[in-house]
């Protein structure tokens, strides 16, 4: 059996530029936050001046004084990451649920229910405010940070996800076996099919806590009080109305940004191997 492969080239083997490709892109992604660091350590007159500095200053602990300063932004962190946790959660635990009954369970209108959550997702985000702000108005949930929670606790997109999910990795032949074992509905969720998908879930709720962390329109129209700031609010309550500090906004952008940071450090591995058992598996 002859082989297929170029004379001269191993099978398996990266080419040089495959390499430089690579190293090429991850400087591009890592740039903006270079960037934004570099900022946070000069003023405003440095970062757009021209040829811009590519040399990080010395104003980088002076400016973090100043935005510990000038709002609550320990307390804004705190919150955000309560709010970005607490939705993080509900939607891997919600959303499977729900995907879950989609896929396995067989009661009147599944089809059109799902159907009708499926085209949610083409209603934009901007056009259920006003609702959703007169929904927590009648709770007294204003300025709460439950306001910010509860909406968030199941989305759409990740419903759809858990029920393609469920669909290409759980056989009807296995829930069959359990209830024949005598397991209850609840009991086949929790045993069996959540442990199954727990890496698609944790990916969903991975998703979930950074577009939380990262939302400003809705927690911008729901909270009042400094304290209940989330960070991204905060980073806007730096800018006045009338100059904007460069230095000091990109401080507080740079701070916002290392939970996140240290997030994908932490569980990055685990995420892109969830995304990839998702993608062989759907």
């Amino acid at each position: 059996m002859t082989s297929t492969a170029p004379r001269g080239r191993q099978p398996g083997r990266v080419r040089w530029w495959t390499y430089l490709l690579l190293c090429a892109a991850t400087a591009a992604c890592l740039f903006p936050l270079y960037w934004m660091f570099i900022v946070a350590t000069t003023d405003t007159a440095t970062a757009t001046k021209m040829p811009p500095e590519i040399v990080p200053g010395g104003n980088f602990f002076h400016l973090v004084g100043l935005v510990l300063e000038t709002v609550p932004f320990v307390q804004s962190l705190l919150n955000s990451l309560v709010v970005a946790t607490a939705i993080g959660v509900g939607q891997a635990v919600l959303c499977a649920l729900a995907g879950f009954a989609f896929a396995k369970l067989r009661f009147r209108g599944r089809n059109a229910l799902f159907v009708i959550v499926v085209l949610t997702m083409t209603v934009p985000t901007q056009l259920s405010v006003i609702p959703q702000y007169m929904i927590m108005s009648e709770l007294g949930w204003v300025d709460t940070l439950q306001a910010l929670i509860v909406p968030g606790l199941a989305s759409a997109f990740g419903i759809f996800w858990m029920r393609q999910h469920i669909s290409a990795t759980i056989s009807d032949e296995l829930m069959q076996a359990a209830r024949i074992d005598g397991a209850s509905t609840g009991q086949v969720f929790w045993r069996i099919a959540f442990p199954i998908v727990r890496p698609a879930a944790f990916v969903l709720g991975l998703f979930g806590f950074v577009t939380a962390w990262n939302d400003f329109l809705w927690p911008f129209i729901v909270l009042k009080s400094p304290e209940r700031y989330t960070a991204q609010i905060a980073i806007k309550a730096l800018q006045n109305s009338y100059d904007v500090d460069l230095g000091l906004a990109m401080s507080g952008s740079f701070l916002a940004t290392i939970p996140l940071v240290v997030l994908f450090v932490l569980v990055g591995r685990r995420m892109v191997a969830g995304i990839l058992e998702g993608a062989f598996k759907g």
